[in-house]
């Protein structure tokens, strides 16, 4: 069964179809449709169905063929498999869903700026909203993409935001909805045959995440290190890149009017250098502030006519007369508005940079053991890499009284679907081989733990970022923390010398040491669990904390 073939097919049978249609005509056609209103601003503002107001990833699949088997990590909790039958089944079913709609959008795009690795997307859908994401979110298709290694391997999305699957065909196929029916939504990959499909999300970071997902795939098994990062560069073109969980400050640390952004969110390191995914930006919205957040906000709520505005503003409290309450989580906390980077003021356009001088691992350790700034190197890196760490804070899910420590492998556990050892591997050999420093930023607590102790001054803690990407870390004194294999500086420039070894920054040195062994426990006890079977660096099994 040719798939790809079946929707070619389906497109050239339909009588209403969209190709490629000029951004004002794709937004003309969605505010006809009703599929969203226009704010006061000209931004266009929709209203997912309850049950997609963020991702799905207990509905989210990896179609498990032979060509592919052997390089997913199928213990990882988010690598569910669908067999091939089943995926066909699906296919079909979504084709005859949009044979029947009366009209069809479709855009031809590539994720990725360095046209050696563009991976062209073909996005098809019938709603206007999702073509309009895609047009704001993947990068339009370069001129020389006839010299990708993925020319000749296009990848297909076809997309049906609110249509549900008929449960009933699929009982034993798909997982249940978290209850006793069988789910009636599926967000699935097949990356043997170069296809995706969105079938009952109407959530756009559905779209986004498959096709990061995609990339994470492909690109490692092709010699490149996707990474959910951001990424800026200083007026010298020195480049940094920034990672760190939901909560660390990765968007409020890496927006900085000195350094051009190249990207929030995705990127990809080849022998290049760094090259963003996207065209675009999908940030959340609730509780945003205009003067704290002054470039996302100009961005998404600047005015202009509907037409040329485009911005997308999905699940945000909106007032009759077009005005937003940004606090307002009625609805989710997970608002969110996708708009082109070209939005923003301060950016690289080209969104592709020199290979990085330096990276900045972010944690936000709410138990105040972590110091505020610790020197990795290439073992230490691909520890702190595998194990993506931050904490979650007591009092942000009810029963958690103490901080809950947080694993995300790569710092975006969902979406890095290989084996472990092909992201850390590569990302020690490119350390080495580019001389790039990697340093840990903790942005959480200091003299104690939360509810107890102080969280970093903002202040300082760019203090600490400005040393680290300016070099000036690379040559003051070290001491060594032998419990979580950490090199802390004795000084920083402009940072009070005592906050710099955390221990002293603890009333009670005891409570220090008990808190500093729980959290190392848990360090060890995660590795076990997660890559215990896998093929990591014996050396870098040595850097886990508690080990």
């Amino acid at each position: 069964m040719d798939l790809k073939s079946d929707i070619d097919k389906a497109i050239a049978d339909h009588g209403s179809v969209y190709l490629n249609l000029e951004r004002r005509e794709i937004i003309r056609k969605t505010v006809e449709a009703k599929e969203a209103l226009v704010s006061s601003c000209g931004s266009l503002v929709t209203w997912t169905a309850p049950d997609s107001t963020g991702r799905s990833p207990y509905d989210t699949y990896i179609v498990r063929r032979p060509e592919v088997e052997s390089h997913i990590d199928w213990d990882s909790p988010n690598n569910f498999p669908m067999d091939p039958q089943t995926f066909e089944m699906l296919w079909q079913d979504a084709l005859k869903v949009l044979s029947e709609k009366k009209q069809v959008f479709v855009t031809d795009r590539v994720i990725g700026a360095d046209a050696s690795y563009a991976l062209p997307v073909r996005t098809v859908t019938d709603n206007g909203l999702t073509s309009l994401f895609t047009d704001n979110m993947f990068r339009p298709v370069p001129d020389d993409i006839g010299r990708s290694i993925f020319a000749e391997k296009g990848f297909t999305l076809l997309v049906l935001p609110y249509d549900k699957i008929v449960s009933e065909r699929y009982a034993g196929r798909l997982r249940k909805d978290r209850g006793t029916r069988t789910s009636s939504m599926a967000i699935a990959m097949d990356f043997g045959k170069g296809l995706g499909l969105v079938y009952g999300s109407s959530y756009g970071g559905s779209v986004k995440k498959l096709m990061f997902t995609v990339m994470n795939y492909y690109l490692p098994l092709n010699g490149i290190l996707p990474l959910h990062c951001s990424a800026n560069e200083n007026p010298k073109g020195e480049l940094g890149l920034f990672l760190g969980l939901s909560g660390t400050g990765k968007t409020t640390l890496s927006a900085d009017p000195s350094r051009a952004l190249l990207g929030d969110d995705e990127h990809g390191w080849s022998e290049n250098g760094i090259a963003n995914f996207e065209y675009g930006c999908y940030a959340k919205l609730i509780n945003l502030d205009s003067e704290k957040e002054p470039e996302i906000y100009r961005a998404v709520f600047h005015v202009d006519d509907y037409l040329n505005h485009g911005v997308i503003i999905e699940n945000t409290m909106m007032y009759p007369g077009g005005i937003f309450d940004l606090n307002d989580a009625r609805l989710t906390p997970n608002s969110r508005a996708s708009y082109p980077l070209s939005y923003l003021a301060n950016i690289k356009p080209s969104s592709v940079g020199p290979h990085p001088k330096t990276i900045v691992f972010l944690a936000a350790d709410a138990n105040s053991v972590l110091p505020p700034v610790a020197r990795l190197n290439s073992e230490q890196a691909m520890l702190w890499f595998l194990m993506g760490y931050t904490s979650k804070l007591a009092g942000t899910e009810t029963g958690i009284i103490d901080p809950v420590s947080t694993f995300s492998r790569f710092f975006g556990q969902p979406f890095m679907p290989c084996l472990p050892h092909y992201y850390s591997d590569m990302l020690g050999q490119k350390l080495k081989a580019h001389n790039t420093e990697v340093y840990l930023i903790n942005t959480g607590w200091s003299g104690g733990p939360y509810g107890e102790g102080r969280r970093f001054d903002i202040n300082i803690t760019r203090r600490i970022l400005n040393a680290a990407l300016d070099g000036k870390l690379t040559d003051v004194p070290y001491d060594r923390d032998d419990l979580f294999h950490l090199n802390i500086p004795r000084i920083c420039p402009d940072v009070p010398s005592e906050v710099l070894k955390p221990e002293n920054t603890w009333a009670d040195k005891d409570a220090y040491r008990i808190r500093a062994k729980k959290l190392a426990g848990d360090f060890s006890a995660h590795f076990d669990k997660a890559y215990g079977n896998k093929q990591i660096d014996p050396r870098v099994i040595s850097q886990c904390p508690g080990k």
